[in-house]
């Protein structure tokens, strides 16, 4: 829902969120990230193979705790054991090693550096600058950074809609943000976190200009 005008910064009872990952955690020894990354590749060669652990377990005579811990790189499989599941699969042996030591990517943006992009929807005065972009890499997931400023109204506003998650932080500015049914009042440090499948867009222009982050995830293809 979104805030009733006037009660924009009435306190609201919220229940304590449990996160699984912890953001500042650092990998242990050298094992452990093979570990992980032995993990991630089985985990991916079962479900592009659309087989649930439970049927793996069948298929090697693992367990299926046995196998959640592998893909979660919490023990170091034997030998024996991918072996098993090599066959199991119907992949190489040295398919489950291909992410160890991988080259992971990064991308620095020096400040004003972004690349100015086209968006679909994109009106005069709309300005999307991509923040940075990586193409195929190991965690399966693409994130788009932008940088939008808006600073001329138009007569008719963007409406995107597109796969994945978007999460949206307001730098300067105000305007009312629609997604699907709600109209969002966001001003600068205000977030806005959704299901990008919905239609969505800035639909009021209410105080020039207006500059937010919008980061774009979804699932990597291929």
């Amino acid at each position: 829902m979104s805030r009733p005008a006037g009660k924009r910064r009435d306190a609201v009872a919220r229940k304590p969120v449990t996160l699984t990952q912890d953001p500042h955690g650092r990998r242990g020894a050298r094992e452990k990230v093979l570990e992980v990354a032995i993990g991630r590749e089985l985990r991916a060669f079962r479900r592009q193979q659309s087989i649930t652990v439970a049927e793996l377990a069948q298929q090697t005579g693992l367990s299926a705790g046995m196998l959640s811990k592998i893909e979660n790189g919490n023990i170091s499989p034997s030998l024996t054991t991918l072996q098993a599941l090599s066959h199991a699969l119907s992949v190489p042996l040295t398919a489950f090693f291909r992410g160890y030591e991988e080259r992971r990517g990064v991308v620095h943006t020096p400040a004003g550096q972004g690349a100015d992009v086209e968006r679909a929807g994109t009106r005069a005065g709309h300005q999307y600058n991509l923040l940075g972009h990586l193409g195929s890499n190991a965690s399966g997931v693409v994130m788009e950074p932008y940088l939008i400023t808006l600073s001329k109204k138009t007569d008719v506003f963007p409406v995107f809609q597109h796969e994945g998650l978007e999460l949206i932080y307001m730098l300067e500015g105000e305007v009312g943000y629609r997604h699907a049914e709600s109209l969002f009042d966001l001003r600068p440090g205000d977030s806005l976190f959704f299901d990008a499948d919905a239609p969505h867009g800035p639909e009021e222009l209410r105080r020039l200009p207006i500059r937010y982050l919008s980061v774009i995830c979804y699932p990597q293809s291929g």
